[in-house]
């Protein structure tokens, strides 16, 4: 099986060739000239947001307007204030697990992961195979309830009102149901631990996990169907918010958005941390860089997801969840760093750590890739409607938790 997939292998690709030609290509990487205004036209500056369901507040873009079209765009974030780093700094390595989860706080299960990987990478620290088995599991099942509330808030802000997103919700319900029962919380679960995970699953729970994943082909189906081929999801997604491969790379941003431009980079599969090497999956990567390449990209990397999913919950093998050997309280790491990263959801997520050996680690920095992402927005916005800010905004996939600096 190759390792990449593109978005041209689905149905739905001969609706956009007839909508719409490819997007070219810049042999080198340049930011969008300057859009100036059109004669004397006067700029009508606004200050527009929050318009997303996640924002809470403390996101807005200062726009430039010549009518409607967007001559200037420069997002303001960083305001939630909560010193997740500096915390970090005069606080123990345990008692910063819990406050992983409020990062990306729609993924917490993945934030837990590359925190604790940083920390064992710092120590040399050991995992036992059947915690390895379980991360992945869990890891596959949070990026499948991600991306599907991605669509749903990016249909959502599109216009149509509840439906798309409340099917997304619907399923995402079944996958939080799994975390409550195994770690006690559905959104905050505080879960894994270094060298391993905090409690083992049980056999009720593999099977339960089973059943959702049997179901996850149907609804990503009829999501699809319900989606897809829509002509007024078409006309506002094709050609709109472009990416292109040599800015994304240049600007660093990673995961769905990167592969959305073209560029096949999957840390799974670079950097096969965990057990991602004994697992058969595609990375999925686009044609055009827009926000229908951005979705497209989104569903299929459910599809394969659900195979992951398939082969870890048929492979799950005995024995213990924590390494005996594992020091959690008291942990006191002898002087070094380490960056342990991951693919999140919303691509790549790192902690940056140097210890000092004391209790608290020296240095701590989150890499977060909401934030990075969000640093191309003016790019995909500039020429475009004001209409289109929002639906280019939406197909970013951002939480502002992991945005705070």
């Amino acid at each position: 099986m190759s390792d990449t997939a593109t978005t041209s292998g689905v149905a739905v690709e001969k609706a956009r060739a007839a909508a719409s030609d490819a997007q070219p290509r810049l042999e080198t990487w340049n930011r969008p000239p300057v859009i100036e205004p059109e004669g004397d036209a006067e700029l009508l500056e606004v200050s527009m947001g929050p318009h997303h369901p996640s924002t809470h507040g403390v996101f807005r873009m200062d726009v430039a307007l010549d009518g409607e079209r967007v001559i200037r765009l420069k997002p303001v974030f960083g305001y939630l204030h909560r010193n997740h780093e500096q915390i970090a700094e005069s606080a123990s390595y345990l008692s910063m697990m819990p406050y992983t989860d409020r990062l990306d706080y729609f993924c917490s299960m993945t934030n837990n992961w590359a925190y604790a990987l940083a920390v064992e990478k710092l120590v040399g620290q050991a995992v036992p195979e059947r915690a390895e088995y379980i991360r992945v599991i869990l890891a596959e099942l949070t990026r499948v309830q991600n991306h599907a509330s991605a669509i749903g808030f990016l249909i959502q802000e599109m216009g149509a009102s509840g439906t798309p997103l409340m099917y997304a919700f619907k399923m995402r319900e079944k996958i939080l149901d799994l975390f409550e029962s195994l770690s006690g919380s559905r959104m905050m679960c505080n879960y894994m631990r270094f060298g391993g995970c905090r409690v083992d699953v049980s056999e009720p729970w593999l099977a339960q996990a089973r059943k959702v994943t049997e179901g996850l082909p149907q609804f990503v189906d009829e999501f699809e169907a319900l989606l897809s081929g829509n002509e007024i999801l078409m006309a506002r997604c094709q050609g709109v918010g472009v990416l292109k491969p040599e800015l994304a790379v240049n600007a660093g941003i990673s995961g769905p958005m990167l592969r959305a431009s073209g560029v096949g980079y999957d840390i799974r599969k670079v950097d096969r941390y965990g057990i991602y090497d004994r697992f058969k999956f595609r990375v999925p990567v686009g044609e055009h860089g827009d926000i229908f390449d951005r979705y497209m990209i989104r569903i299929l990397e459910i599809r394969e997801s659900i195979g992951i999913l398939e082969q870890a919950l048929k492979e799950v093998p005995g024995g213990p969840v924590m390494d005996p050997k594992a020091k959690i309280r008291g942990f006191k790491p002898k002087a070094g760093e380490a960056y342990g990263r991951i693919e999140a959801p919303k691509g790549e997520l790192g902690f940056y750590l140097i210890s000092m050996g004391e209790t608290a680690p020296y240095r701590y920095r989150v890499r977060p890739p909401s934030l990075i992402n969000l640093t191309v927005l003016e790019d995909m916005c500039l020429g475009h409607n004001v209409a289109d800010v929002v639906l280019i905004f939406g197909s970013v996939d951002i939480v502002l938790g992991e945005v705070d600096r």
